[in-house]
């Protein structure tokens, strides 16, 4: 399907989020709908300064399911990451992802609290029960764990 017959089945607020990605990136967020479904975004994270992600470039994928905004967002991590709120299949245990989930909310914010949260770690909620015991047992090896997946992974 064209994009542009595609563009005109979805909705208004689709188009408009979609354009302000692009016009108004998010710092060291990039995201773009994909041309052959304009639900599916490419989406590349930056590892924020300051944190074992420094330096790395992560990949995602994000997609808008038939119900969105009424539904959250689909997001997971394609970039292997050691992240006690990331699961080995790149799932993202983030509470706006789930029970939090306000059509209020928009693809930009997700993609900042998931960017918050590569910067805050919570293993007390996690997804990946050893990392988040590792990380609770000694944060310091933990971190450097995490640049070094950051290094061998994450990198352009």
């Amino acid at each position: 399907m064209a994009a542009a017959a595609q563009a005109a089945q979805l909705p208004r607020r689709i188009i408009k989020e979609s354009q302000r990605l692009l016009t108004e990136p998010v710092p060291g967020i990039s995201a773009a709908p994909s041309e052959e479904n304009l639900r599916y975004f490419n989406v590349v994270i930056f590892g924020p300064d300051s944190s074992p992600y420094q330096g790395g470039v992560f990949k995602l994928e994000l997609f808008l399911p038939e119900d969105y905004p009424m539904a959250a967002p689909k997001v997971r991590f394609l970039t292997k990451i050691y992240h006690p709120n990331v699961d080995k299949l790149g799932r993202i245990c983030l509470d706006i992802l789930k029970d939090k989930w306000s059509p209020a909310l928009q693809i930009r914010t997700v993609l900042l609290s998931i960017q918050a949260l590569m910067s805050a770690p919570n293993p007390d909620d996690p997804l990946d029960e050893a990392v988040a015991r590792h990380w609770k047992g000694n944060e310091v090896e933990a971190m450097d764990t995490a640049r070094a997946w950051t290094a061998q992974y994450a990198r352009s």
